[in-house]
């Protein structure tokens, strides 16, 4: 089953495209870390029956261990949801190219981190298609303009939000690495969740957030609903089986899917076309996926 590792990656980065422009823009009236802590209470709620049954995998694990999955939910679960789905508000869901910008960056921190503290080593060939995804990516979002940071002071704290979220995935990226080394991908995911929502817990009673908890609508709760099931949860289960079995570098080349199934669902459901500089970059992108996600890259 390892060799379709990549496969589930992709599946997952896949979804959270789908959130960002199908779902979460329906939460747009609410406050982002109510939106955030929902979205990963609900979520832990339904997991926590799984959770008690599978309990005695939390004694397995070490100190190191905890501090990885303590990063993840600070970074990955509460920073880094915040920061992009703020970037997503700040720009209403219209100017998605500065927000996917976070994609673009995304790799080269987790490459980074990988070679820092995780001591990956790769062939050479995936530095090359790294590059290529890279600049692949970059076609898609952007074709042959520059990116606009001139469009207003929200579009440039946007970019700001997506950078803080491009570090914040990078890094959790590998640090759920390090954190899968003693337990299941289960676990972890379940780790994820509940960690995420007590912290972000606290942050929404510190911001007084909570008391818009009467301001979600009907419609609203079956759309934290359908994120749960599908982008949310599910999508990481799928993503921790997949980064169980490949190198943190390989995967966050994989989570490349992410933008370009955005850029895709933006071309499909808003009818913003592309430039034939898109449609090349879409398919160098896609391609260069395809060739890392088969490199001999799984760690012993």
């Amino acid at each position: 089953m390892k060799k379709f590792a990549p496969i589930f990656i992709i599946i997952a980065a896949a979804l959270w495209g789908v959130d960002g422009i199908v779902l979460t823009p329906q939460l747009f009236s609410l406050p982002v870390p109510l939106v955030v802590f929902l979205n990963h209470a609900l979520a832990f709620l339904f997991m926590l029956p799984f959770f008690l049954v599978e309990f005695k995998e939390v004694k397995k694990l070490k100190t190191g261990d905890w501090g990885a999955f303590l990063w993840i939910a600070i970074f990955g679960g509460a920073i880094g949801t915040m920061a992009i789905v703020k970037a997503l508000f700040y720009v209403n869901f219209v100017n998605l190219s500065i927000v996917i910008l976070l994609q673009k960056l995304q790799p080269l921190f987790a490459i980074t981190l990988a070679w820092l503290v995780l001591k990956e080593k790769l062939p050479k060939k995936f530095f090359w298609w790294a590059l290529a995804a890279l600049i692949g990516s970059y076609f898609v979002t952007f074709g042959l303009a520059l990116p606009n940071l001139a469009t207003g002071q929200k579009t440039v704290a946007a970019a700001l939000f997506s950078i803080l979220a491009a570090f914040a995935f990078g890094s959790s990226t590998v640090f759920g690495k390090r954190g899968l080394k003693n337990t299941n991908y289960r676990m972890g995911t379940y780790l994820r969740f509940g960690l995420t929502a007590l912290i972000m817990l606290l942050i929404v009673l510190a911001t007084g957030n909570f008391a818009q908890l009467a301001t979600v609508t009907a419609h609203q709760w079956l759309v934290f609903l359908i994120i749960v099931f599908t982008t949310g949860g599910t999508a990481i289960f799928l993503y921790y089986w997949g980064l169980k079995w490949v190198t943190a570098s390989v995967s966050t080349i994989c989570e490349l899917a992410f933008p370009l199934t955005a850029i895709l669902l933006e071309y499909l459901i808003r009818g913003n076309l592309f430039s034939w500089a898109q449609w090349l970059g879409a398919g160098v992108l896609a391609y260069s996926i395809y060739k890392v996600s088969v490199l001999p890259a799984w760690p012993n």
